[in-house]
């Protein structure tokens, strides 16, 4: 790599079609790298700044040398960074620096575009570390005094620097937050003559907002930068005015609090003239301008509900509910601009202004309902599509925000044009009409009237599921809602459903045939038969049962369609199908619960053949072992029977540590297991507690593993009582180890919500092997691990961060350990303020659930008994 031709070459072919040469390319590169990595750098460099060569061979050069110090992979970008650092002189970082800066004056654009990923590259590095400090105002001077491609190439690279993701970065930038602003607002007043140049500047600005957050504070600035933005917002050219918009979101997102005076003044006109520019992208980003308006308000209103004094309340300005009659109308028009060729995930401006309506809905709740009204009425029965489309979309856009009380009457007054429109010709309306259908199922129910709506509407949703793919989404999210809206009382004879559900049952087994067409059809058609059957009334359960028999035999018949699978789609296709099947399957053993022991048999054969046959990374098992751990909690003890056949399947699930979802869902299967085997699970405790135990010291699984680990030794203690004892010595060391994991004051959400998790497991595993000692008259080997409880318990009781479920596993175990020493062995440590003052809180806190309260309550009686008990021992002594 010496002389430039041969890095000419060796460019021109990183660039080629043909493989062979790319792949020879790459690799003279990386042997370059690692024979001598300063040389290697100086000689790109030099390719990069070469005036002579062609812009692909430069722009190649560039993006080589980029890549010699920065990656996507953390662990490989500071290998890199090191290596730039600690590897390079640096004689040769001060030319690389110097030529790349030269680079951006180039008239070549693809070379001055290189020149600033590669700048942008270095100060990712340097910047943090005080490093480069003369870098911005260098890109400030070729902002104000350089050529028009300097000035452009320059103003990328700051926007390159300021959209890092990097913390140190990010942090460092504030520090030039001035030198930011005067270039990228030079760059992009209205007196810049050429275009390229101000849509770079605009585009930096975006980038760059974050950071600037100190010049947003004083007035004069932050008029001078929404001057420039807000007159972009009328450049000639879409690409800046696009910019500009991009830029008013961002600072609205950002600068709520600073916003009033300039809404009034300019943004409120801009914004609404925005939305209605020809240029679609333009659009958009006006009307996401009111979404994220919508966003701030709403959270800010969520912020002020909970903070304890006005002192504490964020500034609030209303602007969505001002603007109501203004804007909303317009997003009412954007709504009719549909492209009936566009996919389902086509994001385009109707689909824009349908979102931004779902939150302006969030943000004025009951003030948008008129303006939306009045356009439902006036479109709803329109010659053009396009509008009755809009005219349903909108209706079942404001479900969620106002009141259901005022929505109530209106949905009642619109169920049944709105059923009528799931048969227009069109198939954009029907399909928007089953999503606003899916809306109001999901969002305010109690405005279906059972004997009047719910025939007609069940019967429409069915019609559209089984005639039409594209509806089929649609259609059985809205049957889903009808399902668990209309469940009724749990174990309830009958409910709204009961007379629909054997028709319902029917129509969703004929569209999930095996035959049947389209495959993502079935899949969700297979969901609404689980919500049905799980909603089910106890008048159904016949044809539960009969289901059941159903979905077996089809669960069979997939077994030799294994050996006739030939491609990755038909193999994706069949384990959807199976997965699919022992979903239901899985509903079906639980509504019917001990009702299913006469299948049992046949269930276990057919999962454990799929068991034996699936093939390595298949979703498959995940499904099966659901289905298993339902009937093991219907069958209870009797479920013994299958262990011996069932256990190496369970142990290699533990043990698999490859698939982190099947081996969490195997821990949860051991619970289930050992909860409803009772003591007949011990001879399998061996295994289950090795794979557990060497799961917990795991470097492959994830710490939100153990959590689930501690409750599951606490669930294998109480199935198999003082046998436990076996393990007790290293589980209790695990739990007090566990027990000093803390978040720390500066903990981020994550820890916080790990340690709390973690603590409930520690308290689920003491609770449990509590109480097997106890029923097995050994709380004697209890006795050197009572302190550690109690020390997490107070640590437990001085830490704010707390849930419910915490609490209440809390509460058990102080109960539980009054409960084993009934003698007042633990008086002492029962008679310290926190424990009571920890009970009392428990019980009174008005948010927790009945059960908690009762848990504290008895937990109450149980320490005035160890205390009470302690005083009978005194006196008799």
């Amino acid at each position: 790599m010496e002389g430039a031709p041969d890095i000419n070459i060796i460019l021109e072919n990183s660039l080629s079609p043909d493989a062979t040469l790319r792949h020879a390319a790459e690799q003279q590169l990386t042997h370059a790298a690692e024979t001598n990595f300063s040389q290697y750098l100086l000689t790109l460099v030099q390719a990069l700044a070469n005036e002579s060569s062609e812009g692909h061979i430069r722009a190649a050069a560039g993006i080589a040398l980029k890549n010699a110090f920065s990656a996507r992979e953390f662990a490989r970008q500071a290998a890199l960074q090191a290596k730039w650092l600690n590897q390079t002189d640096q004689e040769t970082r001060t030319r690389v620096k110097q030529l790349a800066l030269e680079t951006l004056a180039s008239s070549n654009s693809k070379a001055g575009q290189a020149a600033a990923q590669v700048i942008a590259a270095i100060a990712a590095i340097e910047l943090p570390r005080n490093q480069w400090p003369e870098l911005m105002h260098a890109l400030v001077r070729n902002v104000s005094e350089g050529g028009q491609h300097q000035k452009q190439a320059s103003l990328t690279a700051i926007g390159f620097i300021c959209e890092t993701q990097d913390t140190d970065l990010r942090n460092s930038l504030v520090g030039h937050s001035n030198a930011i602003l005067t270039a990228v607002v030079q760059g992009a007043r209205k007196e810049e003559p050429n275009n390229e140049v101000r849509f770079a500047a605009i585009t930096a600005l975006g980038d760059s907002l974050e950071f600037v957050g100190n010049n947003f504070k004083h007035e004069g600035e932050r008029n001078y930068i929404m001057q420039v933005v807000c007159e972009a917002t009328q450049a000639q050219d879409s690409r800046i005015q696009q910019g500009a918009f991009g830029c008013l979101n961002r600072i609205m997102a950002l600068y709520y609090e600073h916003m009033r005076y300039y809404m009034e003044k300019a943004l409120f006109g801009l914004t609404i003239l925005g939305m209605k520019s020809d240029d679609e992208d333009v659009a958009k980003l006006a009307v996401e301008f009111w979404s994220t308006v919508c966003e701030e308000e709403i959270a800010i209103e969520d912020d002020n509900a909970q903070v304890e004094s006005s002192e504490q309340m964020r500034p609030f300005y209303n602007f969505a509910r001002v603007a109501t009659n203004e804007v909303v109308p317009v997003l009412l028009q954007l709504l009719t601009k549909q492209d009936e060729d566009a996919s389902d995930d086509e994001y385009n401006i109707s689909r824009a202004a349908y979102q931004c309506l779902q939150l302006y809905a969030q943000a004025v709740g009951s003030t948008i309902i008129p303006p939306v009204i009045q356009f439902v009425e006036h479109n709803l029965r329109h010659a053009d599509w396009h509008f009755r489309d809009a005219a349903v979309s909108a209706f079942g856009a404001i479900m969620d925000g106002p009141e259901e009380k005022v929505l109530e009457p209106i949905v009642k007054t619109g169920m049944q044009p709105l059923i009528a429109m799931m048969e227009d010709e069109s198939i954009q309306v029907r399909d928007s009409t089953a999503y606003a259908l899916g809306r109001i199922t999901e969002a305010c129910s109690e405005a279906i009237d059972p004997n009047t709506h719910l025939e007609p509407l069940i019967r429409s949703l069915f019609n559209g599921l089984m005639n039409s793919p594209k509806m089929a989404a649609s259609c059985c999210w809205a049957l889903m809602n009808i399902a668990e809206r209309f469940a009724g009382e749990p174990g309830a004879a009958q409910n709204p459903l009961t007379p629909h559900f054997n028709q319902s049952v029917t129509n969703l087994l004929t569209v999930t045939a095996p035959m049947n067409g389209d495959s993502t059809v079935r899949t969700a058609a297979y969901e609404v038969l689980s919500v049905f059957v799980q909603n089910a009334a106890n008048d159904s359960l016949s044809a539960v049962a009969s289901l059941s028999t159903v979905i077996l035999q089809r669960l069979e018949e997939t077994l030799p369609l294994q050996q006739q699978v030939v491609s990755v789609e038909d193999k994706l296709i069949l384990e959807d199908m199976q997965t699919s099947l022992c979903t239901v399957l899985q509903a079906t053993v639980q509504r019917l619960d001990k009702e299913i022991a006469p299948q049992g048999d046949r269930i276990m054969q057919v999962l454990l053949q799929i068991l034996s046959t699936c093939g390595g990374k298949s979703s498959v098992p995940e499904g099966v072992f659901a289905a298993i751990s339902a009937l093991a909690n219907a069958m209870e003890e009797e479920f013994a029977k299958y262990m011996e056949a069932f256990a190496p399947f369970l142990y290699n699930a533990l043990g698999n540590q490859e698939e982190p979802s099947l081996c969490s869902m195997a821990i949860g299967l051991v619970s289930d297991v050992t909860r409803s085997l009772g003591e007949r699970s011990q001879p399998y405790c061996d295994n289950f507690m090795n794979y557990l135990l060497g799961n917990l010291r795991s470097t492959t699984l994830a710490n939100q593993f153990k959590p689930a680990i501690l409750q599951c030794f606490g669930d294998i203690a109480s199935a198999i009582g003082g046998h436990f004892e076996t393990y007790l010595t290293i589980v209790a060391q695990v739990l007090q180890q566990a027990a000093t994991i803390t978040a720390g004051p500066d903990g981020s959400y994550e820890m916080i919500d790990y340690v709390i998790s973690l603590r409930e497991g520690i308290m689920d595993a003491w609770g449990g092997i509590i109480g097997a000692m106890k029923t097995s008259n050994k709380t004697n080997v209890l006795q050197p691990y009572v302190e550690s409880i109690f020390a997490l318990l107070n640590s437990i009781a001085n830490d704010p961060n707390r849930s419910e479920a915490l609490m209440r596993a809390s509460m058990g175990v102080i109960g539980d350990l009054a409960d084993a020493y009934p003698n007042g062995q633990l008086a002492d440590a029962f008679r310290q303020d926190w424990i009571t003052a920890m009970i009392r809180e428990t019980r009174s806190n008005r948010e927790f659930g009945a059960r908690t309260i009762e848990t504290a309550r008895w937990a109450r009686e149980q320490v005035k008994r160890q205390i009470a008990g302690s005083q009978t021992v005194m006196q008799q002594s």
